[in-house]
């Protein structure tokens, strides 16, 4: 015996795709995107004087700023090192 409705199993579970596929949006893509903003404002408003801590672990403080790397001094001895701008993982301003 057939009931009318044996038909739509397939389009049933088709508003439960798009539910999943939307609630994993706003649970991995969205905060990874905001994130990502919140490091590129970071590096834009990098200047000479802040504190900063690589993806190495490297703390240092900026001497200069080029297009795309930065030139941090490394305490105790004072050595200027060479980064990319994409490897300054947090920044600690003078007034924080």
């Amino acid at each position: 015996m057939q009931f009318g409705g044996a038909g739509l199993g397939s389009f049933g579970s088709l508003p439960l795709l798009l539910l999943f596929m939307v609630g994993m949006y706003f649970l991995l893509v969205r905060p990874n995107q905001q994130k990502q903003k919140t490091w590129q404002e970071m590096l834009s408003k990098l200047k000479s004087g802040d504190q900063v801590t690589t993806n190495g672990g490297l703390r240092g403080t900026v001497i200069s700023l080029r297009e795309d790397t930065v030139i941090v001094r490394v305490q105790p001895d004072g050595i200027k090192l060479e980064f990319v701008k994409s490897a300054i993982a947090a920044v600690t301003t003078a007034g924080e």
